[in-house]
């Protein structure tokens, strides 16, 4: 861990409208080495957190105006904080407004009047979770992944900040989030189906051309896809040839060679492809082999596919 994570503070919004209740709940989470945010109601902590992103939030149930369920509600439908924790605090401890709390999407309750003990083991325990979620979703964004899971009707319930930047600016927002179009939605359906080789991956949305492919499913009603953009052929063909090469340390040649060989192609047919006789590409070939550490062309065109994959 480097030095600025190790000195970086947690940052947690308290939502209450009892002066009494932020006051205590201020000065024990500034005891425990805790950045406090506060906002007396549920419109001036949507406003706030326009403004800085805390990584967990204590909100009060109920409230006058737009009571706690009704504001994280509205939270979890911003993307860039759906990734945030939300403990409900509350004198409700009915089974009915546990639900409630947790339908709307809390992660957790606490009952008041607030055993501090408790409390601070559970925030413990949901900024640890929260920051091992952003971390994987982090280093997924730094290989290069586009991925995004949606649910049945096509509403986009996850994705790597990658894919986000590039669906954000494409899809229609509803008043639950990102939602394709049902036509994609249908073709996304598609894809996980029995007959998904048949089904054209590719969609237009705009003047972008998508490829999506069906990973698997990661929940009741989770689906999880692989994305790419489909560009100019000559471009997309460059930069595998690129990745290739300085992923396995190839020279161009090889690389180029070896992309053929994962798209299963011949050494006669990469011969002509190539405009060089067999003879050579079988020398290539013996070259690829040594540099992988594989003997024969199904592992090296495997290799590729990993690579390729990324």
């Amino acid at each position: 861990m480097n030095e600025q994570a190790a000195d970086r503070r947690d940052i947690v919004l308290v939502v209450d409208d009892t002066p009494e209740s932020l006051s205590f709940l201020t000065d024990t989470l500034e005891s425990e080495g805790i950045t406090v945010l506060v906002a007396t109601g549920g419109d001036s902590c949507l406003a706030l957190v326009d403004e800085i992103t805390p990584d967990l939030i204590l909100m009060d149930a109920v409230m006058p105006g737009l009571d706690g369920f009704e504001t994280c509600r509205r939270l979890k439908q911003e993307k860039l904080l759906s990734h945030v924790p939300v403990i409900f605090m509350t004198g409700l401890t009915e089974t009915e407004h546990v639900v409630r709390g947790l339908q709307a999407g809390g992660v957790d309750y606490v009952a008041k009047p607030i055993v501090v003990s408790e409390l601070l083991a559970r925030i413990r325990v949901h900024l640890a979770n929260a920051r091992l979620a952003q971390a994987s979703r982090t280093a997924l964004d730094a290989t290069g992944r586009f991925l995004l899971s949606v649910d049945r009707v096509g509403k986009l319930l996850w994705c790597t900040p990658r894919a986000e930047r590039l669906l954000v600016d494409l899809l229609p927002t509803s008043t639950d989030g990102l939602r394709f179009p049902a036509e994609i939605a249908e073709r996304l359906g598609q894809l996980r189906g029995d007959n998904a080789s048949a089904v054209q991956p590719v969609v237009q949305i705009g003047t972008r051309r998508l490829e999506f492919s069906y990973v698997s499913s990661t929940g009741a009603d989770e689906f999880l896809y692989r994305l790419r953009e489909v560009g100019d052929p000559e471009l997309l063909q460059q930069e595998q040839m690129q990745l290739l090469q300085q992923a396995l340390h190839l020279t161009a040649r090889e690389a180029d060679v070896l992309l053929w060989i994962s798209r299963g192609k011949s050494n006669r047919d990469i011969s002509e492809i190539l405009g060089i006789s067999p003879r050579t590409v079988n020398k290539h070939l013996e070259q690829i082999f040594e540099k992988l550490g594989v003997e024969n062309r199904a592992s090296a065109a495997a290799r590729a596919v990993r690579v390729l994959a990324q």
